[in-house]
């Protein structure tokens, strides 16, 4: 009897033996498959630990993770900024709540390990609006007999909004520096514009047709603001007879409070 031309066949590919093909496969897979990885953060690292092609991100005092130390590509790289974007929902309140209470004096604290741009484009861009669309608003509710939209409302609150946002921290980290002072232009920045939030609050009120009531919101607005600059700006010059700075700055806040007032809510 001839032998049986199908018992020469590899065992590998008979019925039964799957697990070998599987372990086959499974052989190539891991041929291909790259180090572990960790979408916590990205791109990934280069050098270092080869068997780690991601890294984790370092916890923050508010539970946001800590920017990259060499993260900086250039001043016409977008990617070099977006180390300050680097906060969530939960930062951002916590950051909008310290900026209503003047009495700490401890924000540079809070944000140290992390400050951001994006409270300073946020915020200004909240109150620009805010301020044009509230402004109109309170002009016909005081009285005008007509509904009429004012756009140049919109071009000066802007003007007014980013110019004191962008140029009034720049010069005080420019004077800091010049005293001596290891002063951080972008935690000013964070710091300038999280104190703009309460007036994005206070204009809600000033459309109250109530000409009284309106000074009361805007003067404690522009109070509240103003000390939380002058508090936390202090800890940059303990120690050195720099006081006319920290009244500078309460000064400077409190106009801005007054400008608002007197330009759209009258």
């Amino acid at each position: 009897m001839e032998d049986d031309p199908f018992s020469v066949l590899p065992s590998s590919h008979l019925l039964g033996s799957v697990p070998a093909v599987v372990a086959t496969e499974q052989k190539k897979a891991d041929a291909y498959r790259g180090p572990e990885a960790n979408l916590q953060i990205f791109p990934p690292q280069q050098g270092g630990d080869k068997g780690q092609g991601y890294q984790n991100v370092a916890s923050s005092s508010e539970g946001g993770g800590a920017p990259p130390t060499n993260n900086w590509q250039g001043m016409f790289n977008i990617y070099s900024y977006t180390q300050y974007f680097n906060v969530d929902t939960d930062i951002v309140l916590n950051r909008l709540l310290s900026s209503l209470d003047p009495r700490t004096g401890d924000f540079f604290t809070k944000i140290d390990a992390n400050p951001d741009l994006y409270g300073l484009i946020w915020i200004s861009t909240t109150l620009v609006f805010v301020i044009a669309a509230l402004g109109n608003l309170a002009t016909y509710l005081i009285g005008s007999s007509t509904w009429s939209f004012d756009v140049s409302f919109m071009s000066l609150a802007a003007g007014a909004v980013y110019g004191y946002a962008i140029v009034v921290p720049l010069a005080f980290y420019f004077l800091l520096q010049y005293m001596g002072s290891p002063a951080s232009l972008v935690r000013f920045w964070c710091m300038w514009g999280y104190s703009l939030f309460i007036f994005v609050l206070s204009c809600f009120v000033l459309v109250i047709p109530v000409e009284f009531l309106r000074w009361v919101i805007i003067l404690l607005a522009s109070g509240v603001s103003a000390c939380f600059v002058a508090s936390n700006l202090s800890t940059y010059v303990e120690g050195n007879d720099l006081m006319v700075i920290l009244i500078a700055a309460f000064v400077l806040q409190f106009a801005l409070g007054l400008f608002i007032k007197l330009w759209f809510f009258v």
